[in-house]
This record gives C-alpha cells, sequence and structure tokens, in this order.
C-alpha cells in the first residue's frame, strides 16, 4: 500500500504544471539588472488616471494593487528613444482624444537593457480592460519575430516576467500577449466602444512559446 500511495504522489501533476501560483523556487527568481529611467507621472497624470479608471473601471483610483496580469507588448519602432518620448509625451490618444496617454511600466531595448519607466504601484495605460490590475512591459521591435529571435532582449524578457510572477505570485496563464488581453478573465470595460478593444502585438501562438520558456 505504501509503495502504491508513493507512486500516486509521483503521477500528480507539479504546482506549476496544474497552473497554480509560482512555488517558492519561484518566488526567488532574482530581480534582473534594471535601470529606473522614469517618465513624467506627476499630478496631473495621476489626476488624469483617476479619471480614466473612473469611466472605464468604476473606481476613481492611480494606484495599481495587487496586479493580476503581465502584458507583453512590442513597440512597432526600432528605436528605444522614439518609444519614451512617445511615453513621455502623455499625449490624447488618437481615436477618442483621452488622457492620460499611453505608457508602459517596463521598455526592453534591443541590446536587453530592461528600463522602468513607471513605478508598480502606479496604473499606466497600455491595454484596454486591464490597466487596473496587469503590468505593462514593452519590448523595441516591430512584430514578434523580431523580439522573439533576439536573445540577449528575450532573455531580459523573461528575467523580468520571472521576477515579477515571483514577486506579485502572478500565474504563468496570466501571462499574456497584447493580442490576447480579450480572453483574460480579469479584462473587463466599462466604454461600450472600447469593449472589443485589442491589439495585434504578442500573438496566442508567440505567447505559447513564451509561456513555454519561463
Amino acid at each position: 500500500m505504501r509503495a502504491a500511495f508513493l507512486a500516486l504522489l509521483i503521477a500528480l501533476p507539479t504546482p506549476a504544471a496544474a497552473g497554480a501560483a509560482p512555488t517558492a523556487a519561484d518566488a526567488a527568481a532574482p530581480k534582473p539588472p534594471v535601470e529606473w529611467d522614469p517618465i513624467p507621472f506627476g499630478a496631473d497624470r495621476m489626476r488624469q488616471m483617476r479619471r480614466y479608471s473612473l469611466r472605464h473601471y468604476g473606481d476613481a483610483q492611480a494606484r495599481l494593487v495587487e496586479p493580476k496580469v503581465i502584458v507583453q507588448h512590442y513597440t512597432a519602432s526600432s528605436s528605444f528613444s522614439s518609444a519614451f518620448n512617445t511615453f513621455a509625451a502623455n499625449a490624447p490618444d488618437v481615436e477618442f482624444g483621452e488622457l492620460p496617454g499611453v505608457c508602459s511600466h517596463f521598455l526592453i531595448a534591443r541590446d536587453g537593457a530592461i528600463h522602468q519607466l513607471v513605478r508598480l504601484r502606479r496604473r499606466c495605460r497600455h491595454t484596454v480592460g486591464l490597466n487596473d490590475s496587469a503590468i505593462g512591459i514593452e519590448h523595441v521591435g516591430v512584430s514578434d519575430a523580431d523580439v522573439m529571435g533576439r536573445p540577449r532582449q528575450l532573455d531580459a524578457s523573461l528575467r523580468l516576467t520571472r521576477w515579477l510572477q515571483g514577486r506579485f505570485g502572478i500565474l504563468t496563464r496570466d501571462v499574456i500577449g497584447h493580442a490576447e488581453s480579450l480572453s483574460s478573465p480579469y479584462h473587463h470595460e466599462r466604454v461600450r466602444a472600447m469593449r472589443k478593444r485589442t491589439h495585434g502585438d504578442f500573438a496566442p501562438a508567440t505567447m505559447r512559446r513564451y509561456r513555454g520558456m519561463l
């Protein structure tokens, strides 16, 4: 009986295989080198974020509390400076004229340098329907293949994501590409015209590979 019981235990799926929260070993993933390179995010942008949150999520909140999702993006540009300047500008979006402007918590350069643009305790406008629950990671690049084909950039991305997963207890299944935003169980959007808004970056096929590397 004891031998049969031990065999059953060995056959049971591990927490990672079952999609459970990161284990103690996962939580110990070291923080990779991160350069603090902030974009302007002062009182005005905080007020704009509170108004945005009230309209889109029903709470006038600018703080990111207990994030549940990590969203991967690419910048659709080949220049770190152009992406940084876009996020720093805090310009109204072209479709709805809303503020605050788009931003991301992290921006990973093509050489693998990780830049943190926004503090993790602040909401950042990077993914419709998920800005109240998600950390955004942008990669300088023009396509999924561009980013996935750069070993140093990809390695930095995986290391950063693993560290964030351990820090916040984020499940691997909740590490998603922007193109997967509508399928996230945490997605919710009060503005009808924006409920189906998403982007094509980091498509499901790419993210299956990416999640397999975590």
